[in-house]
């Protein structure tokens, strides 16, 4: 099969043919519809996660059955489906809690094991991490909510636990930003974006952002305190830099909460955040990994019914080729959206 590979940390990705996959016990192969170009693929070719090279991305995806292992229950040849970037075992105390997402011994399709950026992919513990994807639900909707758009969901509905009417302020509105942005609005809370670009904070305005800053050198927490005088109620870091981690966590009220969703990768491991604020105001800081196949149901409701159209993230639809050439680029990429992959073009 066709795959995009990376032999190295940061060396140029390439298409090549690779072997066949064969499912594993207790799971299955996919073939791939769609898959997702994410930062957090980025990452992983940057080297900022331990990845064992040669190594191909992905993990954003949904497609069809194409094999199935032996022990699976669910699922057949021939079934649409889509699965959250974090597999969980299914054994353990986590994953039978539905909190597959913190599992200690979870896969992750693109990180600890070969990905989506291909014309296959296989995914582990199928009864506990497929989610159907309904006839009425396109491919790349489905892709879209496998990484962004479920973190995002959990993010503000699980962790935050956003009410209607308050403040949010999202930092960055790339592809995960602007899934949080639609996502607040429709949860009737009142949204501020912040962005570098005013590409994305148009697009921010037009999936529900209220206010929009744009990031270019003033004080993001002043312009928000200036927009809501006593802070925002929740703020939502979705790049993952000291800075707008910063920003985010400055932009609270007293008592208020962050989440943070960008990774914040760094030399050490530890990360910067500004703490003396979080003691004297009694702010929540909150992490959000994902969200477990569980958990999907409740998000495809909104989905259906035309309350949430993660279609509309979608920007542009690449082949593999492109995504090669795209991957290495991403820091310095201005796309107002997703940018998907249909490794059958």
């Amino acid at each position: 099969m066709r795959a995009v590979v990376v032999d190295d940390v940061r060396a140029a990705p390439v298409v090549r043919d690779v072997e066949e996959p064969a499912p594993p016990v207790g799971g299955v192969v996919v073939d791939v519809h769609a898959t997702g170009l994410c930062r957090s693929d980025w990452h992983a070719w940057a080297g900022h996660d331990d990845i064992r090279f040669p190594h191909v991305p992905g993990h954003e995806l949904a497609g069809v059955i194409s094999a199935v292992g032996g022990g699976v229950r669910t699922w057949r040849v021939g079934d649409r489906v889509t699965v959250p970037f974090v597999c969980g075992c299914g054994r353990c105390r986590w994953c039978r809690a539905g909190e597959a997402q913190v599992c200690p011994e979870q896969e992750q399709p693109g990180f600890t094991h070969w990905g989506s950026f291909a014309e296959r992919v296989v995914l582990h513990a199928a009864d506990t991490n497929l989610v159907a994807v309904p006839e009425d639900v396109s491919m790349a909707a489905a892709a879209a909510l496998g990484c962004r758009f479920a973190t995002a969901y959990r993010a503000l509905t699980a962790r935050a636990c956003v009410a209607e009417g308050e403040w949010v302020v999202v930092v960055g509105a790339g592809g995960v930003g602007l899934s949080a942005v639609m996502i607040a609005r429709a949860l009737g809370a009142h949204v501020i974006a912040v962005d570098r670009t005013e590409e994305a904070l148009d697009a921010a305005a037009r999936f529900g952002a209220r206010h929009t800053v744009r990031a270019d050198g003033r004080s993001i927490p002043d312009a928000v305190h200036a927009l809501v005088p006593e802070g925002a109620d929740v703020s939502i870091d979705a790049v993952g830099s000291e800075t707008t981690c910063a920003d985010a966590v400055l932009s609270l009220r007293r008592r208020g909460r962050h989440v943070q969703i960008g990774l914040l990768p760094s030399e050490s491991g530890l990360s910067a955040v500004p703490m003396a604020r979080a003691i004297a105001w009694e702010l929540d800081l909150l992490g959000s990994h994902g969200m477990a196949a569980a958990d999907y149901p409740g998000m495809l409701a909104l989905i259906r019914d035309g309350r949430l159209r993660p279609q509309d993230l979608i920007e542009r639809t690449v082949g593999l080729a492109e995504a090669a050439q795209l991957l290495p680029r991403m820091p310095d990429a201005r796309p107002a959206g997703l940018t998907m992959i249909d490794p059958r073009r």
